[in-house]
């Protein structure tokens, strides 16, 4: 069976020689892998569609359930990401989080969605909150999400000027008094609450590094994986 699916380029491991096995994000048909056939050769006519954060109509044949890619048609390539070495660790950690959180076949539109916004936002601007506002948003959508609003023990507002809690197992902020979770800055819940779309204080740079810290030790724990292109970002900065 042959069908046409858009889609963003995942992950690319070498197989045999010349070939490379695909993992690619569908808009109607959730994750999917595929071969495609001798692309590591040069000037092979359809390299570009296995190079990294490639969105195209993908051409697939299949066959007992394995896909082929015969043929490609380029949508967007996200170029500057694979030149600067900051947006290139962002743009890696966004694609394998939308990896990890996409079970294998399953309508996924919402994802496919986030993951291009993303994207074309890591071009244009900071990719740090970039990927913040993806994985808060992915995360949410995979059933993993949490609130940075009001404290989940007494109901009061929280703001960034006061001493806080985060419960990772409920994923839930508290009042300092209130909770037993790992203290967080104020600086941290007001990235998050950022990207999240809700009114906050300042966004600083280290406020960025501390809400990525708490955004990977919450996906690590809520999906049993590690991001390893995140901690590669994190270095970085």
């Amino acid at each position: 069976m042959d069908i046409k699916v858009d889609a963003l380029m995942l992950r690319a491991v070498d197989y045999g020689e010349n070939d490379k096995i695909l993992t690619l994000l569908t808009a109607d048909c959730g994750k999917l892998t595929a071969g495609i056939k001798g692309v590591k050769k040069a000037g092979a006519k359809l390299r570009f569609a296995a190079q990294p954060f490639c969105l195209a109509e993908y051409m697939l044949s299949g066959r007992g359930g394995r896909y082929t890619v015969t043929g490609a048609s380029e949508s967007e390539s996200f170029y500057d990401l694979r030149c600067d070495i900051n947006k290139f660790y962002a743009a890696s950690a966004l694609c394998e989080a939308a990896s990890a959180l996409t079970p294998e076949g399953e309508n996924s539109p919402r994802m496919f969605v986030y993951c291009a916004e993303g994207l074309r936002d890591m071009c244009v601007g900071d990719e740090g909150f970039a990927l913040i506002k993806f994985l808060v948003r992915a995360l949410s959508l995979s059933g993993y999400g949490f609130s940075a609003g009001t404290c989940s023990e007494c109901g009061a507002e929280l703001c960034n000027e006061q001493k806080l809690r985060f419960d990772m197992p409920s994923g839930t902020f508290t009042c300092w008094d209130c909770g037993t979770g790992s203290g967080v800055s104020g600086s941290t819940y007001a990235v998050l609450r950022a990207a999240e779309g809700r009114p906050c204080g300042d966004v600083t740079e280290d406020g960025k590094k501390r809400a990525l810290r708490l955004l990977r030790e919450y996906f690590t724990l809520k999906t049993d994986g590690r991001c390893l292109s995140l901690s590669e970002y994190l270095r970085l900065l």
